[in-house]
């Protein structure tokens, strides 16, 4: 079952505390790649793909879409978070429960129990997309995790400081590989330097990240 991607394996994954706050796992989706981006069709069917706009007016390399009770959007208006997909006035696709269930479980290997996102950003890289350093600092609690998953072509992964001006690491990430920050490491800038041109036999010429966020204020 997908909830249980997180218990006990015969052989577990590796993982990496490369940082206070930080977890990364390598491969830890590649055997289960296949069922999760098995829901991608449906879900781009109604929340099509899109470059959004930067409020700088600039367009974004990297194709972007959202399930969940939220989604985040960029437009000349700013960043936020979404009930509704501007492109056709409709409420986001459902997050399927197996990718639910996964981030959950991650956050919670993290150290970070209790985490239910309501909001999933999917992410398509073609070879030269890139993300430029920034924070997530959109989500109304700030105490909760963020969870990416990763499949398809590599990528190296620019985790930042606290500050612009810090002088990145470098953390290659590679398909199936589940990278979780929060903590004193939440508002860490990070980005992704230009994907190099390749094939994987999975996902074809392009990464596909999707990561998890809780965005919604805190009860109560």
């Amino acid at each position: 079952m997908m909830s249980d991607l997180f218990a006990a394996q015969q052989n577990p994954p590796e993982r990496l505390d490369p940082a206070p706050g930080v977890v990364l796992w390598r491969h830890r989706l590649r055997d289960e790649a296949p069922a999760l981006l098995a829901e991608l069709p449906a879900l781009l069917a109604r929340a099509p793909l899109r470059h959004m706009q930067t409020p700088g007016g600039f367009s974004m390399s990297v194709a972007m879409s959202n399930c969940g009770a939220l989604g985040w959007v960029t437009d000349r208006k700013g960043y936020r978070y979404s009930p509704v997909d501007p492109q056709t006035g409709l409420a986001w696709p459902p997050m399927p429960a197996g990718w639910r269930a996964a981030a959950t479980a991650a956050a919670g290997e993290a150290g970070f129990a209790g985490f239910m996102p309501d909001a999933c950003l999917i992410n398509r890289y073609a070879p030269g997309a890139r993300m430029a350093l920034h924070q997530d600092k959109d989500e109304a609690d700030l105490e909760q995790p963020i969870v990416s998953f990763s499949f398809g072509l590599p990528a190296r992964f620019l985790f930042g400081g606290l500050a612009r001006g810090d002088k990145p690491e470098r953390i290659l990430l590679e398909h199936g590989d589940v990278l979780v920050w929060g903590g004193p490491a939440r508002l860490r800038f990070h980005g992704i330097q230009p994907i190099q041109a390749g094939h994987h036999p999975l996902t074809g010429a392009c990464r596909l990240n999707l990561t998890f966020r809780h965005a919604a204020p805190a009860p109560g």
